[in-house]
C-alpha cells in the first residue's frame, strides 16, 4: 500500500521509500533522498491529517510532531502497512 492511498485520520507504519523512477530504473532519486532526510524512514508512524479538495492534492502528513504537505507523486514513493496489521 502507498502513503497516497491512506485515508484521512488513518495511521500507518512506513515500510520503505521507493527509489525506482518511472521507467523502472533504479538510480539516485533526489525526492526519495529528501523524504528520508525529513524523517520518512522505515518503522516510522505516519498519519494523514487532511487531503486537498481537488483530487486530494496536496496531502497533509504527520510524522511524529511534524507536519508535511506532500504532493501525491511524492506520497506514492512511500510504501506503508496499516498500524496493527502485520506485514
Amino acid at each position: 500500500m502507498r502513503l497516497s492511498d491512506l485515508k484521512v485520520k488513518q495511521t500507518a507504519i512506513i515500510s520503505k521509500v521507493n527509489r525506482t523512477l518511472e521507467a523502472g530504473i533504479s538510480e539516485h532519486d533526489l525526492v526519495a533522498s529528501r523524504l528520508e532526510t525529513l524523517g520518512f524512514v522505515p518503522g516510522t508512524k505516519v498519519q494523514v491529517i487532511t487531503k486537498g479538495i481537488f483530487g486530494g492534492d496536496p496531502i497533509l502528513i504527520q510524522v511524529g510532531f511534524t507536519r508535511f504537505a506532500l504532493r501525491k507523486v511524492e506520497a506514492e514513493k512511500i510504501d506503508i502497512h496499516l498500524d496493527g496489521v502485520p506485514i
